[in-house]
C-alpha cells in the first residue's frame, strides 16, 4: 500500500502500525529503540506508545526494532490497526505532517548557517582545500539529513521543495568555492601568498632556505 497519497484517503482505506513499548532494564536498549523508531517517522501518542503507516517497509523494520528491544531485555509489541473516525485519521495525519515539516524547516535554517559560512569565508579570502573539505563535510551531512526526512515523510509534508532548494543553493556555493580555492592555492595572487599561514611561518624561521623556499613561490606557480 503507497502512503503517500494516504491524505486523500478515507479512514476505511488506511491501515496503521501501533507500537507499544515497555522501559526496557537497559536504559542503553530504550534509547535505541526510540532512536530507530523515530528514525522511521513514528509518531508518539504518549512515552509508550507510537503510530507508523502501515507499509512493507515500516512493518519489517518494526519487525527488526521489536528483535532488537527483546535482545534489550526490554519489550514491545506491534498492532496493525485502522483508525475508525476520518476525523480523527485526519489528525494523525497532520500530526506527522507537522514533524516533518518541523524538520524541514530545521534543515532551511542549517542551510542558512552553510550559506553565511561560505560566504564569510569568500569575503575575507579564506579559501583553501582545507576549508573546501571541511564544507563538504558539511554538505554531505545536510544532503544526509534531508534524504532521512524525505524517506520518513509518508504524506508529502509542506516544506519539503524549499529544503531542497536550499540544499542545491549549497551545492552550487561550494563548487564556486572550490574553483576559486584552486585559483588561490594553484595561482596566487600576492596577497593570497602573503595571507597564507605557511608563508608567515617560514618567515618566522629566518634561514636561508626558509628565504629561498619563499622567494621560488611565485615562480613555481
Amino acid at each position: 500500500m503507497s502512503t503517500r497519497s494516504g491524505a486523500d484517503q478515507s479512514a476505511t482505506g488506511m491501515t496503521w502500525l501501533l507500537v507499544n513499548i515497555a522501559e526496557s532494564r537497559s536504559p542503553a536498549a530504550s534509547l535505541d529503540v526510540w532512536r530507530r523508531l523515530r528514525g522511521l517517522g513514528a509518531h508518539y501518542l504518549n512515552p509508550a506508545v507510537c503510530l507508523l503507516p502501515e507499509c512493507d517497509d515500516t512493518t519489517s523494520a518494526v519487525v527488526r526494532i521489536l528483535a532488537r528491544a527483546d535482545r534489550g531485555r526490554g519489550h514491545a509489541r506491534m498492532f496493525p490497526i485502522g483508525v475508525l473516525d476520518e476525523a480523527g485519521e485526519r489528525d494523525v495525519i497532520a500530526a506527522f505532517s507537522a514533524e516533518r515539516s518541523d524538520e524541514y524547516d530545521q534543515v532551511v535554517d542549517r542551510t542558512s548557517e552553510f550559506i553565511g559560512e561560505i560566504t564569510m569565508k569568500r569575503e575575507h579570502r579564506r579559501a583553501s582545500y582545507s576549508e573546501v573539505e571541511e564544507s563538504q563535510v558539511d554538505l554531505r551531512r545536510l544532503q544526509r539529513w534531508l534524504a532521512s526526512i524525505r524517506k520518513r515523510d509518508y504524506f508529502d509534508a509542506p516544506g519539503y521543495d524549499r529544503a531542497a532548494e536550499s540544499v542545491a543553493t549549497c551545492e552550487r556555493l561550494l563548487v564556486e568555492f572550490e574553483a576559486e580555492a584552486y585559483e588561490v592555492e594553484v595561482h596566487p595572487t600576492d596577497e593570497d601568498l602573503a595571507r597564507a599561514p605557511w608563508r608567515q611561518r617560514l618567515r618566522t624561521l629566518g634561514s636561508p632556505v626558509a628565504c629561498w623556499l619563499i622567494a621560488i613561490v611565485p615562480l613555481a606557480t
